[in-house]
């Protein structure tokens, strides 16, 4: 897979379950049975806030769609309109929110949840080490270097940049010498970044400013002089924020020059609406151009970086395969390869050949490859066995080395090693253990934990069981649920899953579901297909023409939640964020009579016009072209917006959207609840909650996770039937 594409940049912040649990007192002893006690629905009409109606219809390829409430799509920030539409929402959606029962319990459990010490990766330089610490009650990160000696000193503090805590650091990078850090400032949610620069002795900010940045890596060159990273050209004054990205290009920052002085090192003026991303081996040596068209497939060139013609030499191109390179031993530059529907093997290209000719190093396995890493003289590969985590050691050459033992059914991320150095650093979690950083010694096998939170809370008490289902065309799908221990018979259940873009959903911590699960309830993660469980395979089972199985596989797990009796009749809630969050839309639409309650975050929800929007046109890969007939009456057939249907009784939805979210515009979300609120879906209530300076995840302060999470759990608990105790 394609390094810049993780649920950081493509899928949501939040969504990855890997958030540790924090410090939580349940209150609740002895054994809870079903612990349901359905609501009363209010059978009175609910009068929803007035939203006009345009007669906008369009006929494509015979087919005539109506789009009667397009006119959401303009910007808030100049269209009266518009903005009055989305305060109308918000204080309607508030009012009833703040009645729910619940609520309060649910942010007090959060707050405790979500009060720990969270420690990131290190970076290390020399004898120092750098990284993130957000501490308990704190909206954002700090990045703090430590010593040797293990002095560590702050020197980045968001909390100083605003008043409401929506401004912070998101991608960061150490030069190899420490002398600066590159940090790429956030503000708002949105997805744009202004890159600065601090001098780590001076602990001050250089005059350096670098604009328009946006789905980019920071790769700093071997001397320390300057940084690679990637950027649109400046928007012309006055065009929408939603307005469609082209011509991202790669430059060279060099330090203490004005970015107009910048170098442009690659870019693709014949494809315009290609992201192109670059990195630097860990030996500073050679520079990796990946462009993409989808997010999953990419070419990928080498510059070599001590050579005087620093023209790029492709290695792969116009490839329907996923290559990654995972560093490299000298001129031998070692990859990571899926060919179609095989799994994922290891490679090795010789630089020094002016032919490249691949060579396999650790051909596939019993297992799904995720991702591989050079650390000292070993590579540590990580597989997927049945949504399971195992680390691999293979020598250099490919030979096997052994394992390194992983503790619970959890998940790896983040591994950190380079060629030559016998300290690597990872991540490993699971729903019921805290998320740890462990340095690993490869040279002598030791682990142990470099950073683990502590947890208040009787994390014992959860079990995490996997289940495997039957999907519609008997396709075995795994599932993971968690529950409390004492819990028995049928509970009401969060079920959640994503499936899109081959990005898996592995056991890991989550902060704001856990509140769920000690109140008693269960949350069910499905694997469903579209996601990247068993690789590429698995992927492409779920997109395109094929993505109805993706959403097939949801419904499917909510009938074995039920045929089990894991979940109570009418006890369901559907959660899901992004691609999730359409996923949830297409199977409401679908089952509305599985779920008592649905939580759509950041949907795509008009699948005819998302590619009009931002960076909506590197999902066409994914999802299908709306403007080729087979894909558009694909697309058509599961379009959450276009697909309402009056005359059913639907669940109670809360729709969560942020009003700067530049990733999957909010429109996404205004035009579906509209469609919601003007059909005739039984007495539940459909509302609408518009996050302010919030965008797609990333970024957004503790503060507004935590209230956003409250209203969504008390919605679900209220409707799902989950008896709350304070």
């Amino acid at each position: 897979m394609v390094p810049l594409i993780s649920r950081r940049h493509f899928g949501k912040a939040i969504y990855a379950f890997a958030v540790v649990v924090g410090t939580q007192r349940t209150g609740l002893a002895g054994e809870n049975t079903a612990n349901v006690s359905l609501p009363n629905p209010d059978t009175k009409p609910i009068v929803y806030p007035q939203t006009k109606r345009d007669p906008v219809v369009e006929t494509q390829f015979g087919v005539s769609v109506s789009d009667p409430y397009r006119w959401l799509e303009r910007d808030p920030r100049t269209d009266t309109d518009v903005a009055s539409w989305i305060d109308n929402q918000r204080r309607f959606t508030t009012e009833y929110l703040s009645h729910l029962p619940g609520r309060d319990v649910f942010r007090r459990s959060l707050v405790s949840t979500f009060d720990y010490e969270r420690i990131g990766i290190p970076q290390r330089s020399g004898n120092r080490y750098f990284f993130t610490r957000k501490l308990g009650g704190r909206n954002q990160p700090l990045l703090v270097m430590r010593e040797a000696a293990g002095q560590e000193r702050i020197l980045l503090d968001p909390a100083t940049w605003s008043t409401d805590g929506t401004v912070t650091f998101a991608e960061w990078r150490v030069s190899r010498d420490g002398t600066y850090v590159a940090y790429a400032v956030q503000d708002g949610g949105s997805d744009w970044r202004t890159i600065r620069v601090l001098d780590v002795a001076t602990g001050k900010v250089t005059s350096d400013v670098v604009r328009w940045a946006r789905i980019t890596q920071i790769a700093w060159a071997n001397d320390g002089s300057g940084f690679y990273y990637s950027r649109y050209p400046e928007p012309k004054p006055g065009l929408s924020d939603a307005s469609g990205l082209i011509n991202h290009a790669i430059y060279f920052h060099r330090i203490g020059m004005p970015q107009a002085d910048d170098t442009l090192f690659f870019a693709t003026p014949s494809k315009p609406g290609r992201v192109n991303s670059a990195a630097l081996t860990p030996d500073g040596r050679y520079a990796i151009i990946y462009s993409t068209e989808d997010l999953v497939h990419a070419d990928v060139s080498v510059v070599d970086l001590e050579q005087g013609d620093q023209s790029p030499r492709t290695l792969i191109e116009n490839s329907t395969d996923r290559w990654s390179v995972i560093g490299n031993v000298e001129t031998k530059l070692l990859l990571t390869a899926t060919k179609g529907p095989e799994r994922s093997k290891i490679v090795s290209v010789d630089l020094a050949s002016s032919e490249s000719v691949f060579i396999d190093v650790v051909p596939e396995q019993d297992a799904h490859l995720t991702g591989a890493y050079i650390a000292g003289d070993r590579i540590l590969a990580i597989y997927f066995v049945d949504v399971k985590f195992e680390m691999r050691r293979f020598r250099l050459d490919g030979n096997p080395d052994g394992v390194v033992k992983l503790s619970g059914m959890g998940s790896v991320h983040a591994v950190l090693g380079e060629p030559g150095n016998r300290e690597a650093f990872f991540v490993n979690g699971s729903f019921n253990q805290p998320e740890t950083v462990y340095r690993y010694d490869v040279e002598t096998g030791q682990l142990v934990a470099w950073a683990e939170p502590e947890i208040g809370a009787d994390l014992t008490s959860i079990t995490v069981e996997q289940r495997f289902f039957r999907s519609k065309d008997g396709t075995r799908v795994p599932m993971f649920v968690a529950r409390r221990k004492d819990t028995v018979g049928p509970v009401p259940t969060l079920l959640t899953g994503y499936g899109a873009f081959g990005l898996s959903m592995p056991p890991g911590y989550s902060a704001m579901l856990t509140p769920w699960i000690l109140q008693g309830g269960a949350v069910a993660f499905a694997n469903i297909r579209g996601g990247g469980e068993y690789g590429a395979a698995w992927h492409e089972a779920g997109r395109g023409l094929k993505k109805q199985n993706s959403f097939d596989d949801m419904i499917a797990a909510a009938e074995y939640l039920h045929v089990s009796k894991m979940a109570p009749p009418n006890g369901i809630a559907i959660y899901g964020d992004s691609a999730g969050g359409l996923m949830v839309g297409a199977v409401v639409n679908q089952r509305p009579d599985l779920f008592a309650a649905a939580l759509p975050s950041v949907g795509v929800m008009d699948m005819l016009r998302f590619d009009k929007f931002t960076g909506g046109a590197l999902w066409l890969g994914e999802y299908g072209n709306p403007a080729r007939e087979e894909e558009f009456r694909n697309l058509l057939s599961y379009s959450p917006y276009h697909n309402v249907k009056p005359g059913k009784p639907y669940p109670a939805v809360l729709v969560t959207t942020g009003e700067a979210d530049n990733r999957v515009v909010p429109a996404h979300s205004f035009k579906y609840s509209a469609a919601l609120q003007a059909s005739d879906l039984g007495p539940r209530p459909r509302l609408l909650r518009i996050g302010a300076r919030a965008g797609h995840g990333t970024g957004k302060p503790a503060a507004k996770v935590i209230e956003e999470a409250a209203d969504m759990l008390a919605f679900a608990a209220h409707w799902t039937g989950l008896k709350i105790r304070g």
